[in-house]
């Protein structure tokens, strides 16, 4: 899906950069292209996708910082933690601790 965006918004521009048919085509191509992003289905599709983008970095982060955790710099990993919502914290959250 990603390739086939890629290929139609080159077309597209390619189109706008190479095309004699003037400023009222533009316009509408223009307009066209204002309404497909103002368009309710497509603003929650991008923020959905956004959304699981940061969550499968987060879980990657965290599972990296537990992975290689201890051969990195501790400020490293307490960053990586961080950054994954799983900070260091002493007590799990049933209020034992995690050793």
């Amino acid at each position: 899906m990603r390739y086939r965006l890629t290929f139609l918004t080159g077309l597209a521009i390619g189109y706008v950069a190479g095309a004699r048919a003037g400023r009222e085509r533009y316009e509408r191509l223009r307009q066209s292209a204002q309404r497909f992003t103002e368009n309710p289905a497509v603003r929650n599709t991008v923020e959905a996708a956004a959304v699981s983008g940061r969550d499968a970095a987060g879980k990657a982060c965290g599972a990296v910082a537990d992975r290689v955790g201890d051969r990195l710099p501790p400020t490293v990993t307490e960053k990586m933690r961080s950054v994954s919502g799983r900070g260091a914290r002493t007590e799990d959250d049933w209020g034992t601790s995690g050793t």
